[in-house]
């Protein structure tokens, strides 16, 4: 079973950053893509970043392209989120998931193991 655990949430102002952690235990998470979601007060929970297992390959959300950067480190068991620019339309809970299927998609299907959240609240 793989657990996953975020971290780095919190307050900001509009424009400024933020950067997510995601850490992996119980398993390597190295064989996984890793997935970032976000669900929203009131909305349907979607899909922000995604990375293939060798750190190569990403996806992005294009709300998102260009202000947030997705990454990994495999030794460390850990994902990150860098989220610059950040815009008050950004405010949501933000889910780490990983991905056994291979394929770097944005469907939450494809997604077996989830975190349990961390709060992000930008503030205009």
């Amino acid at each position: 079973q793989l657990r996953l655990v975020e971290s780095g949430g919190g307050l900001v102002q509009a424009g400024g950053s933020l950067r997510l952690s995601c850490a992996a235990s119980g398993r390597t998470s190295s064989g996984y893509v890793m997935g970032w979601f976000r669900q929203a007060p009131g909305k349907e929970r979607e899909f922000v970043a995604a990375i293939g297992w060798s750190g190569t390959g990403t996806y992005y959300a294009d709300s998102v392209k260009g202000r947030f950067t997705i990454s990994r480190e495999n030794g460390k068991n850990t994902v990150v989120l860098q989220m610059n620019s950040l815009k008050p339309e950004d405010t949501a809970v933000y889910y780490c998931a990983a991905n056994p299927r291979g394929a770097i998609v944005r469907s939450s299907t494809w997604y077996d193991y989830w975190g349990q959240g961390t709060h992000v609240t930008v503030s205009s």
